[in-house]
């Protein structure tokens, strides 16, 4: 049973939590010991909250899950882990992360409350109004960023972080909704009934406006903020974010991927380079130079 409860925590999910560590590397605090380990508390804090959230969604969507030719196998829907057990990791999961919380942070404490209800919120409710669906999912990532923020003396954090993360965000949730459509074909809505309201033509609109604008938003960054190098070495950075959206879009239009963001970054191996090249050259620009 610890097993399947491990499982239906999703902990493959949990790389979504690493935005938490924005802050810490963008204000150049990476190798200040403190920050590092405030962060890294805040980021584990943020892993068992979003596990217990997790669990009462798939409680809810026990039904609908059942009718989806892959969450069907989840331990809940599967029945391999019984519906009291989750409710009952998922309240220690909450209490636990809330306590910890407020000991790190009054603010952390509050952005983690906001986080929870927020999302409670999107598993009862929210998750079936079309567009409201994937800015409630963009805003949890927000308030990742914002978490690292307050568990941190930040001094030179640019607020163009937010809006690029905001927008990076609404381009994976809109690339998640199209996946979605894609393998649940006419039957979308006996899985989850916001998708009748997209349509490919739609989600394909949007994502074109939400990857270009995410462009130009970091590029704007990258010569704007007040903390980058005066040479503009930022810039440098810029290809291999263009690689990276365009590869994601290659994959959820070309390969009909997208459904598990996590499983596309922990799988394929182009993105995954890119990910790392990137992280390099920040690190080389922010600690070198």
């Amino acid at each position: 049973m610890i097993k399947y409860l491990f499982k239906a925590m999703r902990p493959r999910q949990w790389t979504k939590n690493a935005f938490v560590f924005a802050a810490l590397v963008f204000d150049r605090q990476l190798l200040h010991l403190t920050s590092l380990l405030h962060t890294f508390l805040a980021f584990l804090i943020f892993c068992f909250l979003s596990s217990s959230v997790y669990l009462f969604n798939d409680v809810m969507d026990i039904e609908a899950d059942r009718n989806h030719p892959v969450k069907k196998n989840r331990p809940i829907a599967a029945g391999k882990l019984p519906i009291p057990v989750a409710i009952a990791a998922a309240i220690i999961l909450i209490l636990g992360s809330l306590t910890g919380a407020y000991f790190l942070s009054v603010e952390l404490a509050v952005i983690a409350l906001v986080y929870l209800l927020m999302n409670l919120a999107y598993s009862k409710w929210l998750k079936h109004i079309p567009l409201i669906d994937v800015m409630i999912i963009a805003a949890g990532f927000v308030l990742r960023v914002a978490a690292g923020v307050s568990v941190i003396h930040v001094e030179r954090f640019s607020p163009w972080l937010y809006v690029v993360t905001t927008l990076l965000a609404l381009y994976i949730g809109f690339g998640k909704r199209r996946a979605e459509i894609s393998v649940m074909g006419s039957s979308t809505g006996a899985h989850r009934k916001v998708l009748d309201g997209y349509s490919i033509t739609f989600i394909d609109q949007m994502i074109t406006v939400v990857s270009a604008t995410t462009i130009i938003a970091y590029s704007l960054y990258t010569f704007s903020a007040p903390n980058l190098p005066e040479n503009h070495a930022m810039m440098l950075t810029i290809p291999f974010v263009l690689y990276g959206i365009f590869r994601y879009l290659y994959l959820i239009q070309m390969k009909n991927e997208g459904g598990e963001p996590e499983e596309i970054l922990l799988h394929d191996h182009p993105l995954q380079a890119t990910i790392v090249l990137w992280g390099l050259t920040v690190l080389t620009i922010f600690y070198l130079f």
